[in-house]
């Protein structure tokens, strides 16, 4: 069997427990997610990363490394390697003012975006309210099945999924596969230093590309 190295590049279905609860918190099955009556933001089908890049949660990262490709294996994974540990400093007194201005009116357990940043109401008294800016799942010990589907040897898949890596929707990028020369035309705004670093990564993760063009396009529609 096939054991896994960092930079090889793996397609994966997984599902995420709090350990303490069982509840499941992230996945990747569509089915499972209908039989949980579980809805996420996300689209449910299987994932392409590429190990040690952190795609994913260091604790599967690390863990990845010497497995075998086609085998399902459960990771415990530690507050250090998942969501972080709780930072009490990320707790903050809000005068309740602030949530009048926007019409919010504050309860314990309530999820907040203050200027960007997500927080949770854990209690209100007196017109302060504290407000909890750690991440949810911070100080939880994790539990994680990851079933490794395939090895991803295709080269237009490595680069297609590398420019996932970026958050690029499958409209706002194109690749050309030619035999000299791989080009890259993207609908975004990269400045010169971008632009040279996201070549540098393709050639380094997809080392069957020799030489790389990427060519930005921000008014011209992509089309698949």
């Amino acid at each position: 069997m096939t054991k896994i190295k960092k930079h090889d590049f793996i397609e994966i279905d997984y599902i995420g427990k709090v350990k303490s609860t069982d509840q499941i918190f992230d996945l990747t099955n569509k089915e499972i997610a209908e039989k949980n009556n579980i809805q996420m933001e996300h689209e449910y089908k299987p994932i392409i990363i590429c190990v040690g890049e952190k795609n994913i949660l260091k604790g599967i990262d690390d863990n990845l490394i010497d497995k075998e490709v086609g085998k399902e294996y459960e990771f415990t994974i530690k507050p250090e390697d998942g969501f972080g540990k709780r930072n009490p400093k990320l707790m903050k007194l809000i005068n309740v003012n602030v949530f009048k201005k926007s019409n919010i009116m504050p309860m314990p357990g309530l999820q907040i975006n203050i200027d960007g940043t997500l927080g949770t109401i854990r209690s209100f008294s007196g017109g302060r309210v504290i407000v909890d800016f750690n991440h949810p799942l911070a100080d939880r010990e994790l539990v994680y099945k990851v079933n490794i589907l395939r090895e991803v040897k295709d080269q237009k898949e490595k680069l297609t999924a590398c420019m996932k890596f970026m958050n690029l929707t499958d409209d706002k990028f194109e690749i050309e596969l030619n035999k000299d020369e791989t080009i890259i035309r993207l609908k975004a705004h990269l400045d010169k230093t971008l632009k040279e670093m996201l070549e540098k990564k393709v050639l380094d993760l997809v080392p069957e590309v020799k030489k790389v063009k990427i060519e930005l396009d921000i008014e011209k529609d992509i089309k698949k």
